[in-house]
Order: C-alpha cells, then sequence, then structure tokens
C-alpha cells in the first residue's frame, strides 16, 4: 500500500510539474503554478518561509519522501530505472555513503548562492535541471505534436488548436540539457537513485533531517531470514540486510523493499516494541502510519481557470526572419527582476520563465557566470506591455511579480541606433533618393522614436530616428521590427538597476 501510495503522489506530481514547462498558452498556470513553487530551492531563494518549513516537517515526520514524490528528476530517475527494472530484476546492491562527493557538493552549492554564480545554481538544483529538459528537449516535441493536431483540425475548418513556433533557443542550452539527461539517465539505469545520494546537493540538505524522521524503514530481526530481497530491490543501495541496517539519511521511502518482503519483515513506521509474540494491534500500528502518510502527503488545491490567449506578434512592415542577435555591452533582463544582480542571486535557471513566455522574448544565457539564466533578446518578439507572465510563474523571487501598470513605467534598458546599419542611411530608391523606413518610431509604445532629418540643413537628407532615453523602457519594439538585417539597426542595451520612469 505504501508503494501504491507514493507512486500514484508522485505520478500525478511529475505530471503536473512536466504540463507547467510543456503549456505555451498559459493556461494551466492558475491551476498547477504552485508546484513550482514548493520546489525546495526556489522556495530557500524566495524566502518563502512557509514552504521551507512544511518541506522540513514533511521530511522530519516522513522522510525524504520530498524527493521520491515532489522533485520531478528524482521521479525521471524513478520512471528510468522503472524501465529498465522490467528486463533485469533483483538488480541493486548495498554501498556505503559517499560522503566525499555529497558534501562537498553541497558546499559547492551554498557558496555559488551567496556569491551569486548562477550557473552552478543553474547545473545543481535537481528542480532546475529538470526545467532545463524539459524546456529543451521536451517542449519543442510537444510542440511540434501541437501544430500536426492544429495543421489537421485546421484542414477541417475546426480553430480550437493554434500553432506555435518552434526554434531553438540556444545551442549551449540544448547541449547542456541533452548531456545532463544522458548522465542522469545513465545513472538511474544502472543504479536507481545513485545522482540523488551522490551528487544531489538538495537530497544531501534533506539527509541530515532524514535521519532523525519519527516514521522511518525498520527491519525486524526476529523475521529477517537474510535472503537479501530487500538490499536487491533498493534503489537507493540504503539497506545492508547482512547487518539488519538501513541507512535512514540516503532512504527515500518508495516502498520497494516492503513490498518485495515475504517475511513482513520490513515495515514502515515507529519502531517495533520487541514482544514475545507479535500481536494484531502490532500490525495494525504500520496501517495507521500508512494511511497517516497519505494524509500527510496529500495536497489539494482550488482556483479559477483563467484561459489567456497567445497574443499574435505583429511586424508592421518588417520582414522578421533570419534576424541574428545584437553583440549587447549589457544584458537585459525581465522587468520584476529589479536588477541583474538580483536575478544573479536567485535565478536557479529552472527556465519556467522561457518556456512560459508568449511572445519568444526570453532565452537561454550563454554567459559563463549566468549561464542557463533567462535573459532577454528581440528577434522573435519584444516584451509586450499587456504581458507580465514571467513575473507570474518565477517560482524563486528572481523576477518579482509586477502589474502592468508598473512593468509600462519600468525602464530596462535603452535604445541605441547605429547609423550605418539602418535602411535610410544605406538604400537608394531607383531616383537615388534615400529609402524611407521609419518602422520603429510606429511602433514604440512609449512614443520615444522620433523621425528627423540626419542633416537638418539638407531637405534631401534620410528621415532617421532620435530616441528620447527619458520615455524609452527597452522593451525591444523598435529592434524588432527593424527591418535592417542581419542585425537590426536599432537595439536595446540593458541596465545594470532597473528604475521607474
Amino acid at each position: 500500500m505504501l508503494k501504491k501510495i507514493r507512486r500514484t503522489l508522485a505520478v500525478l506530481c511529475f505530471l503536473a510539474v512536466t504540463l507547467l514547462f510543456l503549456d505555451f498558452t498559459g493556461t494551466l498556470h492558475h491551476w498547477l503554478g504552485w508546484m513550482a513553487k514548493i520546489q525546495f530551492l526556489p522556495a530557500v531563494l524566495a524566502l518563502n518561509v512557509v514552504i521551507i518549513a512544511a518541506l522540513v516537517l514533511l521530511t522530519l515526520i516522513f522522510g525524504r519522501i520530498y524527493c521520491s514524490v515532489i522533485c520531478p528528476l528524482g521521479v525521471m530517475q524513478d520512471i528510468i530505472s522503472w524501465i529498465h527494472g522490467k528486463r533485469k530484476k533483483n538488480r541493486f546492491t548495498y554501498s556505503k555513503e559517499v560522503k566525499w562527493l555529497r558534501y562537498p557538493m553541497l558546499l559547492v552549492l551554498v557558496v555559488a548562492i551567496i556569491l551569486g554564480i548562477g550557473s552552478i545554481t543553474a547545473l545543481l538544483d535537481p528542480y532546475s535541471t529538470y526545467g532545463q529538459i524539459a524546456t529543451n528537449l521536451l517542449q519543442p516535441i510537444y510542440l511540434w505534436c501541437n501544430n500536426g493536431i492544429a495543421a489537421i483540425a485546421q484542414h477541417y475548418g475546426s480553430y480550437g488548436v493554434y500553432q506555435a513556433e518552434v526554434w531553438i533557443k540556444s545551442i549551449a542550452a540544448l547541449t547542456t540539457a541533452t548531456a545532463l539527461f544522458i548522465i542522469i539517465a545513465i545513472l538511474a539505469w544502472r543504479g536507481g537513485r545513485t545522482y540523488c545520494n551522490t551528487v544531489c546537493p538538495v537530497g544531501t540538505f534533506l539527509s541530515f533531517i532524514s535521519r532523525f524522521s519519527i516514521l522511518k524503514i525498520h527491519i525486524d530481526d526476529d523475521k529477517c531470514i537474510k535472503c537479501g530481497m530487500c538490499t536487491r530491490n533498493c534503489k537507493a543501495s540504503c539497506i545492508d540486510y547482512k547487518n539488519g541496517t538501513v541507512d535512514h539519511s540516503r532512504c527515500v521511502t518508495c516502498g520497494n523493499c516492503i513490498e518485495k518482503c515475504h517475511k513482513d519483515a520490513i515495515y514502515y513506521g515507529r519502531p517495533r516494541k520487541v514482544t514475545a509474540t507479535a500481536s494484531a494491534g502490532e500490525q495494525g500500528g504500520v496501517d495507521k502510519s500508512k494511511r497517516a502518510f497519505l494524509i500527510g502527503s496529500g495536497v489539494a488545491i482550488a482556483t479559477t481557470a483563467m484561459a489567456q490567449a497567445k497574443k499574435k506578434v505583429d511586424g508592421g512592415l518588417a520582414a522578421i526572419e533570419d534576424k541574428k542577435m545584437p553583440e549587447r555591452k549589457n544584458p537585459i533582463t525581465p522587468p520584476g527582476s529589479i536588477s541583474a544582480s538580483n536575478m544573479r542571486q536567485h535565478c536557479t535557471a529552472c527556465q519556467l520563465c522561457v518556456a512560459e513566455c508568449p511572445n519568444q522574448v526570453l532565452q537561454p544565457s550563454g554567459a559563463l557566470l549566468t549561464f542557463m539564466q533567462p535573459m532577454m533578446s528581440y528577434e522573435h518578439g519584444y516584451c509586450r506591455p499587456e504581458c507580465n507572465r514571467c513575473s507570474q510563474v518565477c517560482p524563486a523571487g528572481a523576477i518579482r511579480p509586477i502589474s502592468l501598470e508598473e512593468k509600462s513605467s519600468t525602464k530596462i534598458g535603452t535604445a541605441v541606433w547605429t547609423h550605418f546599419l539602418c535602411i535610410p542611411t544605406k538604400d537608394k530608391n531607383e531616383d537615388g533618393s534615400p529609402v524611407s523606413c521609419g518602422n520603429c518610431a510606429r511602433h514604440c509604445p512609449t512614443q520615444a522614436i522620433t523621425m528627423i532629418q540626419l542633416d537638418e540643413n539638407d531637405e534631401n537628407s534620410p528621415m532617421v530616428p532620435s530616441i528620447n532615453a527619458a520615455k524609452c523602457i527597452g522593451c525591444g519594439a523598435c529592434e524588432y521590427v527593424c527591418p535592417s538585417r542581419p542585425v537590426a539597426a536599432i537595439h536595446v542595451e540593458g541596465l545594470e538597476d532597473h528604475r521607474t520612469i
């Protein structure tokens, strides 16, 4: 029963988190957004005391069920290990705790958080690692399937499903996500929870608490016949059947050992008192513990669903294909992130904001210090004033909740014009007159751009953009609609600290 309960809850949590990353409409966030906020490291960085206390209390009572139920990377490993287990049964062995690797990895994560080295946090946080895999590997497959269904539906005159653009946001992010998946999959295929108990710093931190959990896996020496079935089915490699001990710091309370023991020598609960004969009441105590596990682990959330349609990005008169990212001196961080340093300090690079961005503005960074963290660029869209979805979905406090009114007055960067790339300065009509454009001025939502003559003393001088830096908020509309190729003639330089205008 314990294993069935654990599996049911784990599958539900895994599907919920996965759907958060796959859904590009933003609809599921209103139902499932809380699943991202109950992940351990994002809750720590967001200073969410209630969630942190709840997870610590959960571990103190039930053991490391966070790792086997709530953590999506842990459940992914279980799925891979389960597939291998169908072909090769009873394949695990007991191994001692790898202290020389576990504790240094936790120390590295703590130091990285303190120093704001986001690239290390991105690679060590289990939730963020799964987010990178889901965003870069699973979401494109999901979108291709969606587009196929939409094409079929449109052929028959139905437009209930619409197509979405599929593009590689970052080669570095795709390569890293693929490498992480392969490494973790191999470890799970061969050793079950090897990654969780040797590398994962969140698992190591929770192991300190699980040592003192109230409910644990115990071995009844009077009933144990030393057959070793518990050890050969323990994916955490934490049961030493020869000595009748369980390393509770590594046990994730999966229930495999209980299911495989045919002598009722393994149980989950409080230690049994040694008596001359086993009583029926003793067995009843185990059932109560299982019911307590179900009650303590179940979560019910009801909210009002609100569909949020994906807005079409209009490009005006500009072609929007094959545009390259300009070289920015300062990267652009989303409205609500407050500053680049705040983003580095709090972002775990889970890429939920990247997956949810309806305007295709957010991309994983390739910079060493902020590797895999979101940055803004405007080749596929611009940051529309009527959208604040990234601030709604961020679970770590890297992008704080911001209203649409606040966003419209938040300056995240300033547009910069490059003279020699601008169409009116380099292209001529057949009669020799300069080509007129003005896309940037027409689409600027804050009217920060006006068209003026390049040479005020020459009436035949081309009309070029003039930028009022006091009005510009850095939304990138001008950069997006600029027809200059391969690099836009006007681009946004980010601000280290955002300002209100």
